[in-house]
């Protein structure tokens, strides 16, 4: 191609990008829709506004339809020629995971970017009534995230009344990676009457060691199927801790859990019934022991929570 044709190309496809904007400025709804994360383009989907969509991310597989659109890159390379030939009037960006330099360069090359946040299980029904109200889907996204919320609550309310117990997530095992309260699993624990043993600490995923789990002495062990049969492997080294002996390591499903989604909710209920199993488990282990208490033989739970426990 000669350089003057390119040049020609490009400015039909600057061109092009322009006659998309000044359509969605119309019409008042945005109608090329690019997503940046596989989670927006799952949320898109949940809305109703999947017509809209012109391009998505890599690893975008859900639901099936979403793997049959256009592919215009990751988190942190993007085909420019791709995304200039689609045209899209609206990219949606995600605030824990498109680098900000990827968002400011998209600004500046004159496209019109929306940053979605999904850090907590409030914020996904937030982002669908966003996505809805941006893409001309507001009544479809309304009733996704009524129908979100409603199924967080009934499964909080089933497990309102669970005895608490302790648990350790498990991001990955090399490096020993967790979360802390803020991040929507978390949440989920907490909803199922877990306690998330590394919830004080600072950043959403923080880097722990190998002591500190030992020390916070967790009754649950959690990770995903993307950890493998042997993700817990590691931990047998230490048969002191609660969750070891009481046979408390669980795998939860990548696919449901990875993704700040409504496919959450499924992932919800399988860690509260791995809760359930977990609960049960101390209990029988409790009684083979003769004691009601037996937490290995390193304590670190915290004496006010004790104290509470004993009515003092």
């Amino acid at each position: 191609m000669t350089r003057a044709l390119a040049l020609i190309c490009f400015g039909a496809l600057l061109s092009a990008c322009s006659d998309a904007r000044q359509e969605a400025a119309s019409s008042g709804h945005y109608q090329r829709v690019v997503t940046l994360a596989p989670n927006l383009t799952e949320l898109v989907f949940a809305v109703g506004a999947a017509d809209a969509l012109v391009g998505v991310s890599a690893w975008s597989d859900y639901p099936p339809a979403a793997r049959d659109l256009p592919v215009v890159g990751d988190a942190f390379t993007l085909d420019q020629e791709r995304l200039a030939l689609l045209a899209p009037d609206l990219m949606l960006a995600w605030e824990s995971g498109t680098p900000a330099h990827t968002i400011d360069q998209l600004k500046q090359r004159g496209f019109n970017v929306a940053v979605i946040r999904t850090r907590g299980l409030a914020d996904i029904a937030e982002a669908m009534r966003r996505i809805g109200a941006l893409t001309g889907y507001s009544q479809q996204a309304e009733i996704a995230a009524d129908a979100f919320i409603e199924e967080l609550e009934a499964l909080r309310e089933t497990h309102v009344d669970a005895e608490p117990i302790d648990v350790f997530y498990q991001v990955s095992a090399r490096p020993l990676y967790t979360i802390n309260s803020e991040h929507y699993v978390s949440e989920l624990i907490d909803l199922c009457g877990g306690n998330n043993i590394f919830g004080d600490l600072d950043g959403l995923a923080p880097a722990i060691d190998v002591e500190a789990v030992i020390d916070r002495n967790p009754e649950v062990l959690l990770a995903t199927t993307e950890e493998g049969e042997n993700g817990f492997a590691q931990w047998q080294r230490w048969p002191q801790i609660a969750a070891v002996l009481y046979g408390n390591q669980f795998l939860l499903p990548a696919d449901k859990l990875a993704r700040a989604t409504p496919r959450l909710i499924a992932a919800g209920g399988a860690m509260c019934l791995a809760l359930q199993r977990a609960r049960f488990n101390r209990a029988v282990f409790q009684d083979a022991s003769g004691s009601t208490g037996v937490r290995g033989p390193r304590e670190s739970r915290d004496p006010s929570r004790d104290a509470q426990e004993r009515g003092q």
